[in-house]
């Protein structure tokens, strides 16, 4: 059997996963010899052996890779021979960098174990961790992922941590993040006066836990505030110190079965809250079970499973310090934290010990700290589960900075995404990466976070841009960091329209580079006639996009206060039907109510908008649920959850399909004359018959101009489970496929993909940079 040597190229997320020790294992039972290493382009092997055994290697990978990685490729190369006595995993290489930092993971059961065997040198310590778990993303500075470049590299190794991190054969073999007590970072309690406590820090934050305080406790990717969720004091009283009024607070409870005390979980919902991302899981609650303040009024509890040590630790002491890990996988247990992210005031997520003093104070009790860098700030996910797929609100720890592979090459582009639930993206080749979940551009200090995690991408990918995009509002923070950076640069700048960009985003994680027909259903975005739009449906490619049709425009009176205020909404769809004098009997408190009929009227003071989320604020406050909201989308919320439980009728009759707009004011007069006892029955008939029009709508659309492809769904109301499924259902009954987005937020955290990838490809064909087109009237 002649011998060969062969050159491999694996690319993909590769590095910080064990990667190597399972390439050396799998070398060594071929019977191989050679080399692995690392390298900026991700991992690099030469293979020395029989023809038959070097042929087996690449099948053996892809079948035994390691939990964390992801192999996008490996290609392989004829070489010149090469001399090797053994197998050996060789130093990191640098170079041009081509691969991916994986993102965080969940401690794995194995660590766990180590945690919870009395004896065990890691006992009960909060920073364990091996190559198949822990921090990657928020502690990693620059590529190649080593030691040094993280924010581990002040902490040397022990004479024990080194022995694991040098064996091949050890789990935790090169594993970055490696410490124990002897070594590594240490947990601290403190009070105001930042001096930390005798005693067990853990023990410490129970005890204060348990006794109603609010814990700031420093964790993965930034702070969270933490209490008793048992507790309707405790949550009372951070509600009023984060000044947060009705949006829901997150859970997390011990494992699996102990969440099934609090909601409903089937397969799907499952499999996303136990998976290693570990996000948020918005998941229908329990009839049976109530925490009181959690979620008020909501349909759904936020909840998640511990994923860092220290989570476990917290549960663990709470349980009394139960010996094993059994306990964490099939013990029911009552004990439920509050789990929230220290953001106050909106702001961007507490990362710095003396961040969160000066931040915090006023809002937390004490604080449980450490002396490990957060290097990237980096939220929870927020996943909800939607006609039995999974999708996502809010996309940060866990999935960032994960790419998105697309079908064809663009020029490096880099977008700076939306206003609101901002995260900005930036091209590579093939793949398109989102930041972490940066926030709304309302405040200096977010600003300053899209700055940073903008930057942090390019060096970590060492991407120079070649393009920028942005929105086509001139007066966003993320459009004026996008004409600094392209006028610094040199560089062209292409702005995307809102609601194109949010069909951009499900064209490209869908992979179609042809003209696409998209639903853009959410609150706000400006249309190319300078207008409010938000209920549209488009025909996008990489030219532009042409409008055919959409809702039917509704006045806003009070314009962006209309937003905060669905009793304006109501009140305007009730000046239409022509019912001006029941405004001031709903609303007797509403300013200048005796002539709010006029304001409606009239056009120089009040704008129209097509979007969707005002015709929800309408129907909200028109049953009376939400008349004034201080979280976006509270009103819509609460009429999803009303509707919850019933089963929807269309009502043909009160809606109208014309002038290529979809008009539901009849149905709007039905709601206002329901009775008290009818108001559940009345929202489920506006989501189905909602869903049911827009159908009808799109059917309309398509037929026109002749397009066979699928249509895809994006917007915030898409997060709506109640209008999705419906919306999906009667477009297949039409058969018409629809395609909803699973891997991006369906909002406008999405949007920077949807921008990156419309540039991209229009740079691709060549296409002149200032004719990419919105066209407004209805084609």
């Amino acid at each position: 059997m002649s011998t060969i040597t062969r050159y491999f190229r694996v690319n993909g997320l590769v590095q910080g996963v064990g990667f190597r020790p399972t390439v050396y294992r799998i070398a060594k039972e071929l019977g191989l010899v050679g080399e692995v290493f690392n390298d900026a382009q991700g991992v690099g092997i030469y293979l020395v052996g029989p023809e038959e055994l070097v042929e087996r290697f690449p099948h053996s990978l892809m079948a035994n890779r390691p939990p964390l990685s992801r192999i996008d490729d490996i290609h392989q190369f004829e070489c010149e021979p090469r001399h090797y006595s053994d197998f050996i995993i060789s130093a990191s290489q640098t170079g041009k960098v081509a691969t991916n930092i994986t993102a965080d993971a969940a401690i794995c059961d194995r660590c766990l174990e180590d945690m919870f065997t009395p004896g065990n040198r890691r006992w009960r310590y909060a920073f364990t961790n091996c190559t198949h778990c822990g921090p990657r993303f928020t502690i990693t500075r620059n590529l190649p992922y080593d030691r040094p470049q993280t924010s581990m590299a002040p902490f040397a190794m022990c004479k024990a941590c080194q022995s694991e991190y040098d064996d091949p054969l050890d789990r935790r073999f090169h594993a970055q993040p490696n410490a124990c007590p002897d070594c590594g970072p240490h947990l601290f309690f403190t009070e105001a006066d930042r001096q930390p406590k005798n005693g067990d820090p853990i023990a410490l934050t129970v005890e204060a836990i348990r006794a109603g305080r609010i814990v700031a406790v420093k964790g993965l990717g930034g702070f969270h505030l933490v209490c008793d969720a048992r507790n309707p004091h405790a949550v009372e009283r951070l509600r009023q110190r984060k000044q947060r009024h009705e949006k829901p607070l997150a859970i997390m409870v011990a494992n699996l079965e102990s969440a099934r005390q609090w909601v409903d979980i089937d397969s799907v919902g499952e499999s996303v809250l136990c998976g290693k991302e570990r996000p948020i899981v918005l998941l229908p609650k329990n009839p049976k079970a109530d925490l009181v303040g959690i979620a008020p009024q909501m349909s759904d509890y936020g909840v998640m499973l511990p994923y860092t040590p220290i989570h476990w630790l917290l549960f663990h002491e709470l349980a009394g310090r139960p010996e094993g890990i059994q306990w964490t996988q099939s013990s029911i247990s009552d004990d439920v934290l509050v789990v929230t992210s220290a953001n106050p005031g909106g702001e961007p997520l507490v990362i710095d010990n003396d961040e969160a003093y000066k931040r915090l104070v006023g809002i937390a009790d004490a604080w449980l700290l450490h002396d490990r860098e957060i290097m990237i700030r980096c939220d929870d996910s927020v996943v909800r589960i939607v006609d039995d797929k999974p999708l996502f609100i809010r996309r940060a720890r866990g999935f960032a900075p994960d790419g998105f592979r697309v079908p064809k090459a663009i020029p490096s582009v880099l977008a700076t995404g939306a206003y609101l639930k901002n995260a900005g993206a930036l091209s590579r080749g093939d793949e398109i990466f989102l930041t972490q979940h940066i926030g709304d551009l309302d405040n200096r200090v977010t600003c300053e976070a899209l700055d940073e995690a903008l930057e942090h991408l390019q060096s970590i990918l060492e991407i120079t841009p070649e393009v920028i995009t942005t929105d086509c509002h001139p007066d966003f923070y993320s459009s004026r960091l996008a004409q600094s950076m392209a006028k610094r640069l040199d560089i062209p700048l292409i702005p995307i329209y809102h609601h194109a960009a949010h069909v951009g985003a499900v064209m490209a994680e869908y992979g179609r580079t042809q003209a696409t027909v998209g639903l853009a259903l959410d609150g706000v975005g400006m249309g190319p006639d300078n207008e409010i739009w938000g209920g549209e449906l488009l025909l996008v490619d990489s030219h532009g996009f042409e409008r055919l049709g959409g809702m039917r425009p509704l006045p806003q009176p009070g314009g962006d206060r209309a937003a905060k205020e669905p009793r304006r909404m109501a009140a305007a769809a009730l000046t239409l039907l022509g019912r001006e004098n029941d405004i001031a009997k709903r609303w007797p408190t509403l300013p200048n109510v005796m002539h709010f009929s006029q304001l409606v009227k009239n056009t120089r003071l009040t704008k129209t908008t097509t979007s969707l989320g005002r015709w929800f604020d309408a129907a909200s406050a028109l049953l009376g649920l939400c008349d004034v909201q201080h979280d976006e989308a509270h009103a819509a919320m609460l009429l999803e959850a009303k509707a919850g439980g019933v089963c929807g009728r269309i009502m043909t009759g009160l809606i109208r399909v014309m002038h290529r707009q979809l008009d539901l004011l009849p149905l709007l007069g039905y709601l206002a004359d329901v009775k008290a006892d009818q108001k559940q029955q009345a929202a489920a008939d506006f989501h189905r018959t909602l869903a049911f029009g827009l159908a009808v709508l799109t059917r309309s659309a398509v037929e026109r101009i002749g397009y066979s492809g699928p249509v895809v769904l994006s917007g915030g109301c898409l997060a709506n489970r109640l209008l999705t499924q419906s919306l999906v259902g009667d477009l297949k009954s039409l058969g018409i496929e629809a395609l909803v987005p699973q891997l991006a937020p369906v909002g406008d955290g999405g949007i920077a993909l949807g921008q990156a990838w419309l540039a991209g490809l229009a740079v691709a064909r060549g296409l002149e940079l200032h004719t990419w087109r919105g066209q407004s009237k209805e084609s």
